[in-house]
């Protein structure tokens, strides 16, 4: 006898896969709670509260970026632990130039189909960002969405949403002779990773490879993740005399470091 209709079983959508990993995150969501969190994960929305964050007249600041083709290396060599501090550090660090606090965020995953083990490992490192910037991971959407992509394939985006009091936003009153302050990135971060492929392929190494150019493999040096510059660039904008703050994202090898341009 043939079937009467169909379920997105039929079609390659796990929806107890999906239940199964709210349920897994939740412990590491929960260790990002904050000041002005109303609600956990699950909803069809998430609350915050900007009044018990602290914030007297405040003026919203929102960000939203991806990491970009280091993804292929962090799905080529399994390692995907750390992919999800870089997602979280390409909108913060964007956020504290505008001399705003992140307050939460929320994240976009998209596979062909839902690895439990590898979803979980990407979503705690989103979670470990958010709590290393004092952000709170307070929703997302998790899509399974089959032909779409390829086999182990997946995709990440991500939205951090801050907040400054009205009057305090960056940059201001820059003016020649003032001092400029470098805060050294920890790598590559997430930017120029098309370049940084075409360079290893033309090398001929693979990720597996010692690294020429430090300790560990290629794979896992050229996965470290973005350095958060949240909790400094904040401590100096609040102990004042900061104008500017950039965040040096712009393709380059060498360049991925914020600026911070001081009376």
């Amino acid at each position: 006898m043939s079937k009467n209709g169909l379920t997105y079983a039929d079609a390659g959508v796990d929806i107890d896969a999906g239940n199964s990993l709210v349920e897994r995150i939740k412990p590491a969501a929960k260790r990002t709670a904050r000041p002005g969190v109303m609600s956990g994960l699950g909803g069809f929305g998430a609350l915050f509260d900007l009044k018990a964050a602290g914030f007297v007249d405040p003026v919203l600041v929102a960000a939203t970026d991806g990491v970009g083709t280091k993804l292929r290396i962090a799905i080529d060599t399994g390692h995907v632990d750390t992919i999800g501090i870089d997602l979280v550090a390409m909108c913060v660090n964007d956020l504290v130039c505008q001399g705003a606090e992140p307050l939460f965020f929320l994240d976009y995953f998209a596979t062909g189909k839902l690895e439990l083990d590898q979803a979980t490992r990407i979503i705690n490192g989103i979670a470990a960002g958010c709590e290393a910037s004092g952000c709170a991971l307070i929703g997302g959407e998790t899509a399974e969405m089959p032909g779409m992509y390829h086999k182990g394939d997946f995709d990440l985006a991500g939205f951090a949403v801050g907040a400054m009091e009205r009057g305090a936003d960056l940059p201001r009153d820059v003016v020649a002779g003032d001092v400029l302050l470098g805060l050294a990135s920890d790598g590559v971060h997430s930017n120029g990773y098309s370049l940084v492929r075409r360079i290893v392929d033309l090398s001929g190494l693979g990720w597996d490879d010692d690294a020429p150019f430090a300790d560990g493999s290629l794979g896992e040096v050229l996965l470290t993740p973005t350095r958060l510059y949240v909790q400094p660039a904040l401590a100096a904008v609040r102990a004042g005399g900061v104008h500017a703050l950039a965040h040096i994202t712009g393709g380059g090898l060498t360049e991925n470091l914020p600026r911070v341009s001081a009376g």
